[in-house]
C-alpha cells in the first residue's frame, strides 16, 4: 500500500496526517466529523473559537459543501486551486465544529500534487490548517515540523520544502480580506473590477 494510500485511510479512520502543500505543511483530518476536527484542535492547542478551513481536490467538489454565489464562484474559477482560502456559505454537512459555530467556512484547492492527489483519495474534505502548535512558526519542511505534530500524525507525507507563505483569506461577499498572504494583490485588484 502506497504512504498515499495509507494517508486516505488514516484521514477516512479518524486520524491525523500530515501533508504538504504550496504554502506550508498541513494538519489533514476529516473534516466533516466532529471528532476528527476536535482532535486537530487538541494538538495544535488551537482556540476553538478560530475556525478551521477545508481542502477538496476541485471547485466542483467545494460546492457539494458550500453554497456560493456567482461572483463567489467566478472568483473560485479565477483563483484555485491555488494559495487562497475562501469563505462561503456552509451546507449542513459542515459541523460546527470546523466553523466555531460561523455560518461561513474556509474552502481550500491546494496547488500542490501530493495534496490534491490526497484530496481525491480521502472520502471526505480534509481539515486545511498549518501543521504546526499554535502560536509556532509554521512547517515549511519536515525537519520543521514540532514534536507534539510528528507524534499524532499517523502518516506524515514528504512533500520537500514548501514556499512557506501563508494562503490568503478572503470573503468575496464582504470583499474583505481577512489574511493577506500569497497572492493578496492580485485578490485585490479583482475585488476591485468585478
Amino acid at each position: 500500500m502506497s504512504e498515499l494510500d495509507r494517508a486516505a485511510d488514516a484521514i477516512d479512520s479518524g486520524a491525523l496526517v500530515v501533508y504538504p502543500t504550496e504554502t506550508v505543511y498541513g494538519l489533514a483530518a476529516d473534516a466533516l466529523e466532529p471528532e476528527a476536527v476536535d482532535r486537530v484542535f487538541e494538538v495544535k492547542g488551537r482556540d476553538r473559537s478560530k475556525p478551521l478551513s477545508f481542502a477538496v481536490p476541485s471547485v466542483p467538489s467545494a460546492l457539494r459543501y458550500v453554497r456560493a454565489t456567482d461572483r463567489e464562484r467566478r472568483f473560485m474559477a479565477t483563483f484555485l486551486p491555488g494559495p487562497v482560502t475562501v469563505l462561503c456559505r456552509r451546507r449542513e454537512a459542515v459541523p460546527d465544529e470546523l466553523t466555531a459555530g460561523r455560518d461561513r467556512v474556509g474552502v481550500r484547492v491546494p496547488d500542490h500534487p501530493l495534496a490534491l492527489r490526497l484530496c481525491e483519495r480521502a472520502s471526505t474534505p480534509i481539515t486545511a490548517t498549518s501543521a504546526n502548535v499554535s502560536g509556532r512558526a509554521s512547517a515549511r519542511k519536515l525537519s520543521d515540523l514540532d514534536p507534539e505534530i510528528r507524534e499524532a500524525a499517523e502518516v506524515v507525507l514528504e512533500g520537500g520544502e514548501t514556499a512557506g507563505t501563508e494562503s490568503t483569506v478572503v470573503d468575496v461577499s464582504s470583499e474583505t480580506i481577512h489574511r493577506r498572504g500569497a497572492q493578496a494583490d492580485e485578490i485585490d485588484a479583482w475585488l476591485e473590477d468585478s
